[in-house]
């Protein structure tokens, strides 16, 4: 994915081949010989049995995964899988750091594209992989240095407006056509129409990983379709010669913020707000929408009272319908599985990979990916069909040629640091110039 060409490769492929129910394929050999100590090293054990860790940054997949290690358990009775999560409030790289500050890093650990090239001295080789003859093009390029990749693509995520079509469709009357918001006027319109028909149009979740790692990065993303003209802002905001201040694209972005932050069911107390809230609610039917991305269906799909009609709309940056921005949603593969070659031995490692491919190849794993954690896979071989409305929102857009490349590779601390600026903003506790201020101090100390 080093350029626009290369992710479109990537998202085409993936809808070209998510058609039809697929059965599993050989899993490899069974690995032997170890057991897990507390904290995430694992130890030789003489039982012929292993036992392994993953280490997991998807909070809203905790249980699906734990599932998931049981039923692996089942095809592969002597490897033990533990799912240890991230705390709350706790960035992938963090938790990874702590870890292996700790001499106990897990055996596999889920990181953020761009964490992967920080760690990739204590991780393990997966180039020879069977599954990289089958990864979805480009899936690899963010984590391949030196001709080595280092990482195995976990997913597809996409992110937008999620809206509740039976909400939509009262307030506008009829059958909701997500096509009709091309412009940040027709996203506040749309909004007092909601709150007209007597819901709450909105809810703004102040977490700093959504506000600084999804939201904001629109404002990157969005400055051109041309993927180099993306990486040479960058390059400019870490010299300290970009004024965002003048930016047409990030005010046009905050200025979309602003009329959230004004119909925001959680105004008063923006910052009150937590994640678990925004599916409740948009689920419930008592907001129409809720920025987020396709991850959060699991917990969506918990309180639906909507029979499952859910779509996403992107985020307008403007009133001109023809800005890039303005009709794509944002796209990308995000997380990452990791194996650790410090701590973890031959036998834990050829454990780990065996998981990888039981993910990939073996029914049930599928099964989990799709079905059960909603993920949208990375693997051309894999064409079970996904059945939940935002993965097949997510298609259409592909399908349509309406995806802007997800920033999949920030910095690793700029959600918690510009996270925190954003919150400020959100709060009212500090104006736009403060807001674009401190985002470019912060980048200007970005090695």
């Amino acid at each position: 994915m080093k350029s626009w060409k290369s992710l479109q490769a990537l998202l085409v492929s993936l809808v070209m081949v998510i058609v039809v129910t697929a059965c599993g394929g050989n899993a490899g050999s069974t690995p032997t010989d170890s057991s897990t100590a507390e904290g995430g090293v694992n130890s030789g054990s003489a039982s012929g049995d292993v036992k392994i860790t993953l280490l997991n940054s998807k909070g809203e997949i905790q249980t699906q995964l734990e599932d998931a290690a049981k039923a692996f358990k089942e095809d592969y009775p002597n490897i033990t899988l533990e799912i240890i999560p991230v705390p709350a409030g706790q960035s992938p790289f963090e938790k990874a750091s702590a870890l292996y500050a700790a001499n106990s890093p897990s055996t596999i650990t889920m990181l953020d594209t761009g964490d992967v090239e920080k760690f990739k001295d204590r991780l393990v080789d997966l180039s020879g992989e069977k599954w990289m003859s089958d990864k979805v093009d480009g899936s690899t390029d963010l984590t391949t240095f030196d001709g080595k990749n280092y990482a195995f693509p976990l997913s597809i995520e996409g992110y937008g407006f999620i809206y509740n079509k039976a909400v939509v469709d009262k307030a506008v009357g009829g059958s909701f056509d997500p096509a009709t918001i091309t412009t940040t006027q027709a996203l506040e319109d749309l909004f007092k129409k909601i709150e007209a028909s007597g819901t709450g149009a909105l809810i703004v979740s102040p977490m700093d990983w959504s506000l600084a790692a999804h939201y904001l990065p629109l404002a990157y993303a969005g400055q051109s379709a041309d993927k180099a003209v993306v990486n040479q802002f960058i390059t400019d905001l870490k010299a300290g010669s970009v004024d965002l201040a003048t930016n047409k694209v990030f005010n046009g972005l905050m200025d979309t913020f602003d009329i959230m932050k004004e119909h925001n069911i959680d105004k008063a107390s923006p910052l009150a707000g937590t994640y678990e809230k925004g599916p409740e609610v948009l689920g419930k039917g008592e907001v129409g929408i809720w920025f987020q991305g396709n991850w959060a269906w699991p917990q969506i799909s918990s309180f639906d009272t909507a029979s499952g009609a859910y779509g996403f709309l992107p985020v307008p940056i403007s009133n001109n319908p023809d800005d890039f921005g303005n009709t794509q949603i944002s796209a990308a593969v995000s997380k990452r599985l990791v194996l650790d070659k410090e701590k973890s031995t031959p036998e834990q490692q050829a454990a780990a990979k065996t998981f990888l491919e039981w993910m990939v190849y073996k029914e049930k794993g599928q099964d989990f990916l799709i079905n059960k954690a909603n993920i949208v896979p990375a693997f051309k071989n894999i064409t079970l069909e996904p059945q939940d409305p935002l993965a097949k929102s997510i298609q259409a857009y592909i399908t349509g040629g309406k995806i802007e490349e997800s920033m999949s590779a920030l910095p690793a601390d700029h959600w918690s640091k510009v996270g925190a600026s954003m919150q400020k903003y959100l709060a009212g506790a500090a104006d736009r110039a403060t807001l674009a201020k401190e985002i470019q101090e912060y980048w200007t100390t970005v090695k």
